[in-house]
């Protein structure tokens, strides 16, 4: 610990999100030391996030944007007070994660050349079948390929330090990246989420714009777990958890669906959590 602050990096969750659980958890951790210190303070306080890391706005006439390093679309939607979702439409984006630098976005439907629309496919008319002469039965449709499993990881060579859990039992959605910073995973409004770890609780609340419903735990030998996105929190700032106590329920906040977003980190740096949690 350097002068008093906790030696956290910035997360991306996308990027903006990110840093501002990074800045969410360095207060927390502030709080967590004034608790062990006997200091008072008021509960579920929400922490001061800088939110001064946006995008400029349109950089060019008609309408559009010039991709700049470190931006996301959520930042551009914003900063250009558009829909997230109509972006995507105007740009055919697919894939919200994967812009690329000096990529010129439209910020409107009728900025820049508008995209082609698909020719509608003719649809053949089916062919007469001559009286006494049995139809032929259709080919057998191809079963639906199932989604590739998600890789595991080697594991850590300091994951035996805790007793670790999984926080949900939804799918894995999103793997860890130097972007996320964590992993997604998926399930339905209400399931349980459960602390992966014993711990103490940093923080509780929803303070943190972009991230929903945050809790932030701090467990022994330098990690900290975080669980955003929470529909509804169960614990309360300073109160102490068991491994595979339930905390909070799957919600969807600044997301497409139902996700719980969950970090690991060792002395303020994120870490795969797949090489800590257990295989299922």
């Amino acid at each position: 610990m350097l002068n008093g602050q906790l030696p956290l990096t910035d997360l991306h969750f996308p990027r903006a999100r990110a840093a501002r659980l990074s800045r969410a958890v360095r207060l927390a951790g502030v709080l967590g030391l004034a608790l062990l210190a006997g200091c008072s303070f008021t509960k579920n306080r929400a922490p001061v996030v800088d939110l001064s890391n946006q995008p400029a706005s349109a950089q060019s006439s008609g309408g559009t944007y010039v991709v700049k390093p470190g931006d996301t679309l959520y930042q551009v939607a914003r900063a250009n007070n558009v829909d997230v979702d109509s972006l995507k439409r105007w740009n055919n984006i697919s894939d919200p994660n994967q812009l690329r630098v000096g990529q010129v976005l439209k910020l409107s439907g009728t900025a820049g050349a508008p995209a082609a629309t698909p020719s509608p496919t003719p649809v053949a008319e089916p062919k007469p079948v001559p009286l006494g002469e049995p139809e032929t039965p259709p080919p057998a449709t191809a079963p639906a390929e199932k989604p590739a499993p998600v890789p595991t990881p080697p594991r850590a060579s300091d994951a035996s330090l805790i007793s670790w859990g999984w926080p949900s039992s939804g799918p894995v959605t999103q793997t860890f990246n130097s972007t996320t910073k964590g992993i997604d995973i998926g399930g339905s409004l209400g399931d349980p989420v459960s602390a992966a770890a014993d711990g103490k609780v940093m923080y509780s609340g929803n303070g943190v714009r972009g991230l929903g419903n945050l809790i932030i735990i701090n467990h022994q030998n330098g990690f900290i777990t975080a669980y955003a996105h929470n529909q509804t929190l169960l614990v309360k700032t300073g109160q102490t958890v068991k491994r595979g106590a339930k905390i909070a329920e799957v919600g969807q906040s600044d997301t497409t669906s139902p996700r719980l977003h969950f970090e690991i980190r060792r002395q303020g740096t994120p870490v795969d959590p797949l090489q800590y949690l257990p295989p299922r």
